[in-house]
């Protein structure tokens, strides 16, 4: 039995050495520490890469529509939907940037019955597109005098383009109870 152990460990040894010795006449050493450092930098820059975290069903239920005023998640939105305008519902569309200020509202998932904080951020720097969906929805809403939680402003002023062209509704986390 050992020798049968032995025998195969040989047999991986001297394939492992061959394949080295091919791979040292086929490629250059600068050509291998290029590829290794981009598969170790590529490896150490996936977890930093943004991804769609809301698609667990306790945010958007089979037959939702993201592009009506009434998606629970538009609470307290005034404005154009980004998801109608070229953009997405967490993302401004191509050609303009989020509003470097914003409002916040909790709204209520049907869903899971839980409080969520929503950041409501106007895309700016774009010209409106007509057709996109405009809604009103106030919702615990506060007096003007509460900037952070009121959502008639032009929140594009803090922004070099003023314009406004739409808004996207990006979940920040559970409101705490």
């Amino acid at each position: 039995m050992i020798n049968l152990i032995d025998g195969l460990l040989r047999m991986i040894d001297k394939a492992a050495e061959q394949g080295t010795r091919q791979a040292a006449r086929q490629y250059g050493r600068r050509s291998l520490l290029a590829k290794t450092g981009a598969a170790l930098i590529g490896g150490a820059l996936l977890p930093i890469l943004p991804f769609d975290r809301t698609s667990g069903s306790a945010f958007a239920a089979e037959g939702e529509d993201e592009t009506a005023c009434e998606y629970w998640r538009y609470c307290a939105l005034d404005g154009n939907l980004c998801n109608t305008s070229g953009g997405t519902t967490t993302s401004c569309p191509p050609g303009s940037s989020a509003s470097k200020v914003s409002w916040v509202g909790t709204c209520l998932n049907p869903n899971d019955g839980k409080d969520y904080l929503v950041s409501y951020n106007d895309c700016c720097g774009k010209a409106s597109v007509t057709g996109s969906t405009f809604c009103f929805t106030s919702e615990r809403e506060r007096p003007g005098y509460r900037m952070g939680l009121y959502n008639d402003i032009n929140w594009c002023m803090a922004n070099d383009d003023k314009g406004y062209h739409c808004t996207v509704a990006v979940l920040v986390g559970l409101a705490d109870e």
